[in-house]
């Protein structure tokens, strides 16, 4: 049986997500994949969709909502998947009791303002250099986390197909290692 992975969008959720689907490709033979659109979990009913409207909707209490949510949909360890908005969901869902066993972000805008760390051992918290939403390495420090800088991208770096490509590798040496 194919471990589950959670798969958390960005703030966009489906609306500018086209890019996710190159992820299924990669991951769908692997993994019992379950898709979690972020406006829809933190029910964010946005009129006017801009970044500023959509940012402040989950601000003030749609990753709170996001996160009850999830905690209550999700009763079984999985890994988890989440970009930028979904990461910081992701994040906070693991520290309030959500089962991870490894936990990778893309572009998690939010978490530089979380003071503790998850109890998961397997994190991988990938930002762009060029990331204006990246913590720095006094926050990885003081909350104990290694941060995977790459070179040369920005905040959206997860709609890239290199970085797919590099992203999906890694989670599927997770489930296709051969036990030693």
């Amino acid at each position: 049986m194919a471990e589950k992975l959670l798969v958390l969008s960005d703030m966009w959720g489906v609306k500018k997500g086209l890019w996710i689907t190159s992820y299924f490709g990669y991951l769908q033979q692997y993994y019992d994949i379950q898709f979690y659109d972020c406006q829809q979990l933190g029910n964010i009913d946005e009129v006017v969709n801009n970044q500023e409207n959509l940012h402040r909707a989950f601000v003030e209490g749609g990753i709170d909502t996001a996160v009850a949510h999830l905690i209550r949909k999700e009763k079984t360890a999985s890994h988890v998947l989440a970009f930028s908005m979904g990461g910081t969901i992701a994040w906070k869902a693991a520290l309030a009791g959500l089962p991870i066993k490894s936990l990778t972000t893309v572009s998690a805008t939010r978490i530089r303002m979380e003071e503790q760390k998850p109890g998961c051992a397997d994190l991988n918290l990938i930002f762009g250099e060029c990331d204006t939403f990246k913590p720095d390495m006094n926050w990885a420090n003081r909350v104990g986390v290694a941060l995977n800088v790459i070179p040369s991208f920005g905040h959206e770096l997860y709609s890239d197909e290199k970085i797919i490509s590099e992203v999906c590798m890694e989670l599927l040496s997770k489930v296709t290692r051969k036990a030693v």
